[in-house]
């Protein structure tokens, strides 16, 4: 079954949709930067996720991260080595 959703009907704000735009743009043009190193950012995805992420910043209506599978199975199996 689906999930519900707000009474707006959006997963993300106009907001971040800018945010994510805005971003995407300058990837394109060779001006988007890591927050970090400083290094020119050339995957589409790190460049989507600076954009939610600066949007998460300012407030905008944005899904809550997910946390990586890498932390996830990491935690697991150290608890079921704990259990034996």
């Amino acid at each position: 079954m689906a999930a519900k959703r707000t009474s707006s009907g959006r997963k993300y704000s106009k907001g971040a949709s800018r945010k994510v735009e805005k971003a995407m743009h300058e990837r394109k043009h060779g001006t988007l930067r890591s927050g970090g190193s400083g290094k020119k950012v050339k995957s589409r995805k790190q460049a989507i996720a600076i954009g939610l992420s600066e949007a998460r910043r300012e407030g905008k209506k944005v899904p809550k991260r997910k946390t990586s599978a890498k932390r996830r199975s990491s935690s697991r199996s150290s608890g079921a080595a704990k259990k034996k």
